[in-house]
């Protein structure tokens, strides 16, 4: 068995104007690749200039985080998005970070929806298919970030999907994230997220809320930018894998 390779992703650039979230920088030195807000659920030019500059810097890959229109529910609500006007929203975001990021001499290297998007498209296939209609009409070579059985992965049609976990979110017996309106959906015992993060790399599993064994054989691993103390969490979450001989490299 060769060894265990794992990239880690968090979401940044969630500011807007003068109201900042998360350490966009301290996270950028320890994660691999950047979910870079597109200015639909959080982010605004500045800010994305900003994030783009600095993740080139640090040789960090850039992935456009696209949104729900939904500024004031921070893309958490769920949105009934005809499929044609999604399609042409996700693209207008790809579109608005990748001309960005390659004035800051880097590019958008991979897609990944954000909060309820991300839920709506592992579970509506017509969801699904108008995001990766925008990923292929702006780039067919950008891969597609999901949870493993998403039904992204159905719909595709020649994309390159690449499977996501979660270091510090609760799981369901089927493999789904525990919804955030339910207790202990996020995981803020340091120990045990720094031990799943471990598991999910090396073994591919992970433990659920009901106690069951859930099989992820994921390439990339989100911790979040946006909780308290996420980014000792995340270095953390970094030296424990280092530490367990995992390879750190971006998937894209």
């Amino acid at each position: 068995m060769g060894m265990a390779v794992i990239d880690i992703n968090a979401d940044l650039g969630e500011g807007f104007g003068v109201w900042e979230l998360g350490d966009d920088l301290a996270l950028l030195d320890v994660i691999t690749s950047a979910n870079v807000a597109c200015g639909f659920h959080a982010g605004d030019p500045l800010i994305m200039r900003r994030v783009c500059a600095a993740a080139v810097a640090r040789g960090v890959t850039i992935g456009a985080q696209v949104s729900y229109r939904d500024l004031a529910g921070f893309g958490r609500r769920e949105m009934d998005v005809a499929a044609p006007e999604l399609t042409a929203e996700v693209l207008y975001q790809i579109a608005a970070l990748d001309g960005i990021a390659r004035a800051e001499g880097g590019r958008v290297a991979y897609v990944k929806p954000h909060g309820a998007l991300y839920n709506r498209a592992v579970r509506d296939s017509g969801q699904a298919r108008a995001i990766a209609d925008a990923v292929r009409a702006y780039d067919p070579v950008l891969p597609l970030l999901t949870l493993p059985g998403s039904a992204v992965q159905d719909v595709a049609d020649g994309l390159t999907v690449v499977a996501e976990c979660f270091a510090d979110r609760a799981y369901t017996a089927s493999g789904r994230l525990v919804s955030r309106r339910e207790p202990d959906a996020v995981i803020h015992d340091r120990g045990a997220v720094v031990q799943r993060a471990v598991r999910m790399s090396v073994d591919g599993t992970v433990v659920a809320s009901d106690g069951s064994e859930v099989t992820l054989n994921a390439r990339s691993m989100c911790v979040h930018g946006d909780t308290p103390g996420a980014v000792e969490l995340a270095r953390s979450v970094r030296a424990a894998l280092t530490e367990a001989g995992v390879a750190l490299e971006p998937f894209a």
